[in-house]
């Protein structure tokens, strides 16, 4: 049975690099990833069972798509063999079907084989381990980045359950830096570590899912750390962002950087500069900032400072917002980027804004008056009698769709509240406005 050189690999430990020796052992050991091994889901009843089926793993690396494949390894009672798709050709593959048949014939047991980066398999060699995986000799393992969809062979997908993977969240990946550093023998738990919480916040922001790059960055800064005069290894944020190469920038979600970064960002698009609307959603960006946050504020200022100038803008901001929920990150960046300078370049006017803020103030005033007759509903049984509805002139009746006719109650006749603009589209408006409002007021 191969277990990934199990036995071999203990006596090497503490020569391993950190993340090696971290790897979960067991499905309970496993953090992240509940969607797929959390207790009662699918995949994890298989292994605990010993009832998989064909499988791909398919997700970002760092994932651990390798650590389930070891996790199973070290559960199952089946033979279980490796490939890695780069290095293995098609004699590599007959030679773990030849012992395949003899493990069946002289054991009665079936094969497991794990092949590592199948995205990285030929037609032909995928082609080679297809009549094997369907008369059941071999139940395929396969781990890929790559979409199995465009780089596995169909026949073999049709064959195999898609497992996908998602970045581990920050949650998770301080979850496993606090475990590293409290382990002894695996982890770091035999130096004296004080990790400050910002210190592994940064970690866990920074290794963007990938639990590798966290716990090397973990490493490096624990081992390149020295001590202080009391014995102990200060990890502070300036030590965690020299681990993993990423700059402190200094912006706390709760705190006046977080108020004032997107006052800027709001404030640039509003004066029309899409450099420094830039320059400031990317600061919120690389902060860490919530992209459902910034594409929220997009919304609202294509409102707010564009308006009827351009009626587009809301348009691109909503999609923007809808598209960002779809993508994600890091690739939502470009969706926002491109929301952002539409924004900033595009005409602007707070007429709608001032509009219904000057109706509004009217209204909390104390201005409560009867809507008019002609105005209410007349379709419900009995309105007609009061004289709902009652010379009331259907507009869609007149040239132009338009007849004069007044819709505000007498007391605030000639009262208005939009004042468009000349700018863009808006000046289309307030020419129309212009000859309506004029017509209205006996003009």
């Amino acid at each position: 049975m191969d277990l990934f050189g199990f036995q071999a690999e203990s006596e090497q430990q503490h020569n391993a690099p950190l993340a090696a020796r971290m790897r979960p052992q067991s499905l309970d050991e496993l953090i992240g990833q509940e969607n797929i091994v959390g207790r009662g889901k699918l995949l994890r009843r298989a292994i605990e069972t010993d009832s998989l089926t064909s499988l791909i793993l398919y997700g970002p690396p760092g994932t651990g798509k390798t650590t389930i494949a070891r996790v199973i390894a070290g559960s199952t009672k089946r033979t279980f063999r490796t490939l890695n798709a780069v290095t293995a050709g098609v004699a590599d593959i007959r030679k773990v079907v030849d012992d395949a048949k003899d493990a069946r014939s002289m054991y009665q047991q079936r094969t497991v084989l794990f092949v590592d980066e199948i995205h990285r398999f030929n037609k032909s060699q995928q082609d080679a381990l297809l009549p094997h995986v369907e008369e059941g000799l071999i139940v395929l393992i396969g781990a890929t980045t790559e979409n199995p969809f465009f780089e596995v062979n169909a026949a073999l997908l049709s064959r195999s359950q898609i497992f996908q993977l998602q970045k581990h969240t920050e949650q998770d990946l301080t979850q496993m830096a606090k475990k590293a550093l409290s382990l002894p023998g695996r982890g770091l738990g035999n130096y004296n570590v004080s990790a400050d919480d910002e210190a592994l916040q940064h970690l866990a922001r920074y290794a963007d899912g990938d639990a590798r790059r966290l716990y090397n960055a973990l490493e490096l800064a624990v081992l390149s750390t020295p001590p202080d005069e009391a014995g102990v290894i200060h990890l502070t944020l300036d030590v965690a962002a020299e681990s993993i190469q990423r700059r402190v920038v200094r912006y706390d979600k709760s705190s006046d950087q977080h108020y004032d970064t997107t006052s800027a960002l709001i404030k640039s698009i509003r004066g029309s500069d899409p450099d420094a609307a830039l320059y400031w959603m990317a600061k919120m960006i690389d902060a860490g900032e919530d992209p459902k946050f910034i594409g929220r504020r997009l919304i609202i200022s294509a409102s707010e400072d564009i308006g009827n100038a351009d009626p587009r803008a809301l348009q691109i901001a909503l999609s923007a917002f809808q598209a960002v929920e779809v993508i994600g990150m890091p690739e939502g960046r470009i969706i926002l980027g491109q929301a952002v300078t539409y924004l900033a370049t595009a005409p602007k006017s707070n007429a709608a804004y001032n509009g219904i803020n000057a109706a509004l103030q009217m209204i909390r005033e104390g201005s409560s008056v009867e809507v008019p007759p002609h105005l209410r509903d007349a379709h419900y049984k009995g309105a007609s009698k009061l004289g709902h509805g009652q010379g009331y002139l259907y507009p869609h009746n007149f040239p132009g769709n338009y007849v004069e006719q007044p819709y505000l109650p007498e007391e605030l006749h000639g009262t208005t509240f939009y004042h468009p603009t000349r700018n863009g589209y808006e000046q289309v408006l307030a020419e129309r406005l212009r000859q309506w409002r004029g017509e209205r007021n006996g003009g």
